[in-house]
């Protein structure tokens, strides 16, 4: 550009520029005077900061209207680009909220938080591991969650719950089934060790009120998410995968709750597994584990 303004008086802008081969318009637009986009935009930011001190809660898509009947002719590219280029910030809070008391003191503890990682054989009933999984049914145009709480050494399946969404509800749901299941077999739990990972319906404090208050049992969470629970994870991937394609067939939840009831029923009952000499859960209950109370009819059923 140099070149062209020191002889542009001598010889003409239209000789300059064909010299070095530069279109005209290139040139004009290359020597306008340019403005920063702060600049050119910065009497956006009163009025936007008045929009956004009257109602914290507006986003750019409430802000534009306001703007606009008050006579700013501003778009929604503008606007957005404004609020970002000039730095103005919502008074609104968007940070996450702080995170629960329980929540707080696992992630600061220095302690191991996965007690039962060690134990090697675990007596019947001193284990229970549970997790959300996600059913797909109705052709796969609908999704339900399933919790089960599952003994390590018996394989039972001693409580479940299904339902549309993964909250503490459906939690306390399997956890009752659990309660009213040992206590048939004159069993609770006290002092077992019940292990989950950290989601927030397992750190929250109805569902930490309800296992170490009430039940007066303890506590176990994975350290890694699901590898930490990989006991769970491997019966939920075996669970889906035997019974996916009734599952997928359900026509509506309660359809599929009578499923999973027959599917958990015959897991317990009927279903041979490997870990306990071929022999199904409450068949190796009954001939393997002494039991304050008798379970007669069960052990028909599975017979």
């Amino acid at each position: 550009m140099k070149p062209v303004e020191k002889h542009n008086n001598n010889y003409g802008l239209n000789t300059c520029l064909a010299a070095i081969g530069l279109p005209k318009s290139t040139w004009y637009y290359q020597n306008k005077e340019k403005v920063s986009y702060e600049t050119k935009y910065r009497n956006l930011r009163e009025p936007i900061m008045r929009v956004v001190r009257e109602h914290s809660g507006y986003g750019y898509q409430r802000i534009l209207p306001d703007l606009q009947e008050n006579g700013y002719q501003v778009g929604e590219f503008v606007l957005r680009r404004s609020l970002n280029r000039l730095n103005l910030r919502l008074l609104r809070s968007v940070s996450k909220p702080k995170p629960s008391l329980p929540r707080s003191y696992l992630k600061q503890s220095s302690r191991g938080l996965n007690l039962v990682k060690d134990m090697k054989d675990p007596a019947p009933f001193q284990v229970f591991y549970t997790d959300f999984t996600e059913i797909p049914y109705a052709n796969g145009r609908k999704r339900a969650y399933l919790m089960p709480i599952l003994d390590h050494n018996t394989k039972w399946v001693t409580g479940w719950a299904l339902g549309e969404h993964k909250n503490t509800s459906l939690a306390l749901e399997a956890l009752n089934m659990t309660h009213d299941n040992l206590e048939e077999i004159g069993l609770n739990l006290e002092d077992r060790f019940l292990h989950h990972d950290q989601d927030s319906v397992y750190t929250g404090y109805r569902w930490l009120q309800a296992v170490l208050i009430r039940e007066k049992a303890r506590i176990s969470f994975s350290e890694n998410g699901t590898k930490g629970n990989t006991y769970m994870e491997s019966f939920n991937g075996r669970f889906k995968g035997e019974n996916g394609s009734l599952f997928y067939d359900a026509r509506n939840i309660w359809e599929l709750r009578r499923i999973i009831d027959t599917q958990i029923n015959y897991y317990n009952m009927r279903r041979r597994h490997s870990a306990l000499g071929y022999l199904a859960p409450w068949t190796y209950i009954n001939r393997e584990v002494s039991l304050p109370e008798p379970v007669v009819d069960l052990a028909l059923i599975s017979s």
